[in-house]
């Protein structure tokens, strides 16, 4: 059936290849990012869907030395604690590569925005929906910057409280990730938790159901 809706190949070829080729960078080498692609990624991110339409992500763009090492700091110890909280697994987690933030050129740090219980529409029953919201402009945010061939790494590792103060946010506003952004080497050629063996993709079979959850979807007609 030919829809007119559809991209051209080379669209959908390049969106799927995206998607794909997306990676949580921890490695990044220290050119600065163009401005102006920082610009269109921002754009990007503001182009998700949000709940009831409330767009609930902020963007800070941290430039001051003295706060990006004030956040590693925090990254860092938070890293020790985590390890801590592993249990056997604490040596292997140790090893990896948490992240980059000394190291990429832009550093944002992504939170959602103060009063979000005025927003009701789609938050009722669930008021996590905003951070979906947020998440799926990173998400955006991510793909523009790898088709672009720059590096994104998502950081989590923190308290956001901590951080939240750090930055001078708002009382009732909550960051949510520090994207490192910037030039790499070399995007890995598969994601780097599996390279390291910490974990590996599950199959589709494993994570789509059919009509009730745990009975497995039926197979695709050929």
């Amino acid at each position: 059936m030919n829809n007119p809706h559809r991209y051209d190949r080379h669209g959908v070829d390049a969106v799927y290849r995206a998607i794909r080729e997306r990676r949580d960078m921890r490695h990044f080498i220290p050119d600065p990012v163009d401005a102006a692609q920082l610009a269109r990624f921002i754009e990007a991110a503001h182009c998700a869907p949000s709940v009831g339409y409330m767009q609930p992500w902020r963007f800070l763009r941290v430039t001051d030395a003295a706060l990006r090492r004030a956040l590693h700091a925090h990254v860092d110890a938070e890293r020790m604690l985590t390890a801590e909280a592993m249990g056997e697994r604490a040596g292997e987690f140790m090893r990896l590569k948490v992240e980059g933030i000394l190291a990429c050129g832009e550093l944002l740090v992504v939170g959602l925005v103060e009063g979000r219980e005025k927003y009701v529409f789609g938050r009722r029953t669930m008021p996590e929906m905003d951070l979906a919201s947020a998440s799926c402009a990173i998400q955006n945010f991510w793909l523009a910057a790898r088709a672009e061939g720059i590096g994104v790494g998502w950081v989590s590792l923190f308290d956001p409280e901590h951080v939240r103060v750090l930055c001078g946010m708002p009382e009732g506003s909550r960051p949510i990730a520090l994207l490192c952004v910037g030039h790499v080497d070399a995007f890995y050629p598969e994601p780097m938790l599996q390279t390291e063996r910490w974990d590996s993709r599950r199959g589709l079979g494993d994570i789509v159901y059919e009509n009730a959850w745990g009975v497995p979807a039926a197979p695709a007609a050929d």
